[in-house]
Order: structure tokens, then sequence, then C-alpha cells
């Protein structure tokens, strides 16, 4: 399957709608048990991309969403800005050829230029898809919460999983630069 990846965009809030409504109603990868609506989509993509992260779209070359992935804030308080968290969803008929791979790579290279310096998988359902395609872009597993969800008539895992990004933590970051600028106060 061909497919190019883009930023997302507006215009793409129907399609990434869509494809969470099917993984909300099907899978295990989100928590939400009733799907959003696509005006509730439209506000979480524009508070991620007001705030710089990347939001990245997967097209199919017939134009078609495919999937799509962004990074986001882990936490909220000031000292987590270093750490950003990953979020990937592909369309039923997109999985298992490479675009989620694809997805991942650009976000952590876009992450990593950015100046973030840990990225973490939040993994619902413990998926074991998810945790190979996470752990062949190097995250570790950190730790497995078990019956966190309930969903589908079944109890969940949670799996962290995380890796570093650029100098890690081997150096003190630069506070004056984003991400040290995302958590004024």
């Amino acid at each position: 399957m061909s497919f190019r990846l883009r930023d997302a965009s507006q215009a793409d809030i129907p399609s990434i709608a869509d494809i969470y409504r099917e993984s909300v109603l099907n899978g295990v990868a989100s928590y939400e048990i009733v799907p959003p609506s696509e005006a509730e989509m439209a506000r979480r993509f524009s508070t991620i991309v007001s705030q710089q992260y990347p939001y990245i779209a997967a097209i199919g070359t017939d134009g078609t969403l495919l999937g799509y992935a962004y990074a986001s804030a882990f936490r909220t308080r000031p000292a987590y800005r270093w750490m950003v968290e990953d979020s990937i969803y592909l369309a039923p008929e997109a999985r298992g050829r490479g675009i989620g791979k694809a997805l991942l790579a650009e976000l952590i290279e876009r992450c990593t230029g950015l100046g973030f310096r840990q990225m973490t998988a939040v993994i619902g359902g413990a998926s074991p898809a998810s945790i190979a395609l996470h752990r062949k872009a190097g995250f570790e597993e950190v730790g497995l919460m078990r019956g966190t969800g309930y969903k589908h008539g079944r109890w969940l895992d949670t799996m962290l999983m995380q890796r570093g990004l650029g100098e890690g933590m081997t150096t003190d970051p630069d506070p004056s630069a984003y991400p040290g600028t995302l958590f004024t106060g």
C-alpha cells in the first residue's frame, strides 16, 4: 500500500473522527466508550497543534486518510514538559502495512527536532501489535498496569513504554527554548 505523510489539517477532521470512532467502538487502544463528535475531535486537534505538537496524517494514493499520529503532553505539570506521549490510529484496511511504523518514526524525528527528551507510549489493552511496533522503534517496557479499564466485557491492562529522544537525560534542557516555554508561570 503506497502512502505519504504530511501534516494533518482541519480538513482531515471528518476522516480522523471516523478512524477514531472505529477504534473506540471496536478496539481497546482508547478507553473511551462513546466516540467523540467531529466538533470534539476538532477541538482536540486545535488544542494539540496550537501548542506546536506534531500531528501527522498518512494519505493513500487516492487521497484517503489511512491513519494519523500525534504527540501531546504526557502530563500538564511543568516538570513533564520535556516528555511527550505518542498516539497512533489506523484505518482497519491500513493495519499491518507499515503505516504505523512510518508515522511513529516521523513523530519521533519531529519531537526530537523540537527538543523533547523523552517519549512515552500508554498502550491501552496492552496490544501486542502496538507493543511490537514501539519495541522496534526503540521503546522499552517500563510498566504494566493491570485492570486499568473495563471495555467490551473484559478487564484491560495498560502497558507503559518509553524511549529517550535526542540527548535524553544525559544533559540539562534549555528552559528558554521550546518545549521549555510550553508551561510558563
